[in-house]
């Protein structure tokens, strides 16, 4: 790769870092002061056990591209994003990779701790910059094996994303390009207090594990339809119905089983 091609590149993901660090700027401007009920697992906690909790959690900034953690390494902190979405991703040996599921402010990152394991061959990148509340792994662990409502509830959830997990890999293997952009996309507003973030057409081309080419076209089509506007990175989602038209039913599946389990805990 040229020096000029590797400088433009580092322009392009400088820009984008600011472009997400302003639009966390603006969310506090527009009196959506970060608090731990934006998450909604942390929200759905008995008064009693989130005052346990609470003296634990610490408000992080996630900025995009942040690495939360890699292939291998040991979980110290669990994540429970507010206004951020987590990617969680396989890494290839050619390079290549390809998201299996994202996080946001429904659920938690760190669930294989609460599994058994202390670390997991995924990596764990922030899609879409925010905030977030982190905690202890020891202390989240202490609470989970005390069973009661945190155990349900985070189990509940853990079912949940393994649909997500089962869902994308079908929709990755059966449906175009397009459907699966509808998919990531109404997925990910889902997690956002706004319909516009900042994301490249190469970023959701490693996410979904296909060509940027593809991305290209389906983002195209998507724009001329009126459904998206699309500009140097920055995605406004115009048209939310059209894009639910236009998606595979594995949106509507992810989103019903996320119903189903969770609907019916109560919010402090």
């Amino acid at each position: 790769m040229s020096v000029s091609k590797t400088l433009t590149n580092l322009i392009m993901i400088f820009n984008l870092v600011m472009e997400s660090y302003r639009l966390m700027v603006a969310e506090n401007n527009q009196n959506k002061i970060p608090n731990p009920n934006q998450n909604h697992l942390l929200a759905a906690l008995q008064e009693s056990v989130f005052r346990k909790l609470e003296p634990h959690l610490e408000l992080v900034p996630m900025l995009l591209g942040d690495v939360l953690c890699d292939s291998g390494e040991k979980l110290n902190y669990g994540y429970f994003p507010t206004s951020s979405i987590i990617s969680l991703h396989y890494l290839l040996e050619n390079g290549g990779s390809s998201e299996f599921a994202g996080v946001g402010n429904e659920g938690v990152f760190g669930v294989s701790l609460l599994m058994g394991g202390n670390t997991t061959p995924s990596r764990a990148i922030v899609q879409t910059g925010g905030f977030g509340y982190r905690i202890r792994t020891s202390v989240l662990m202490a609470e989970f094996q005390l069973g009661g409502q945190f155990q349900q509830l985070l189990l509940r959830y853990i079912q949940a994303l393994i649909t997500q997990m089962s869902q994308t890999a079908v929709c990755n293997r059966h449906h175009s390009v397009e459907q699966q952009l509808c998919r990531w996309l109404l997925l990910t507003l889902d997690r956002l207090p706004t319909n516009e973030f900042t994301m490249t057409q190469e970023l959701i081309a490693s996410m979904l594990g296909v060509r940027r080419e593809g991305v290209t076209e389906a983002a195209g089509k998507l724009q001329a339809a009126g459904y998206i506007s699309y500009r140097r990175g920055h995605i406004t989602v115009l048209d939310r119905l059209g894009l639910e038209k236009q998606s595979c039913e594995c949106y509507a599946v992810v989103k019903k089983e996320f119903i189903r389990l969770l609907s019916d805990v109560r919010q402090r």
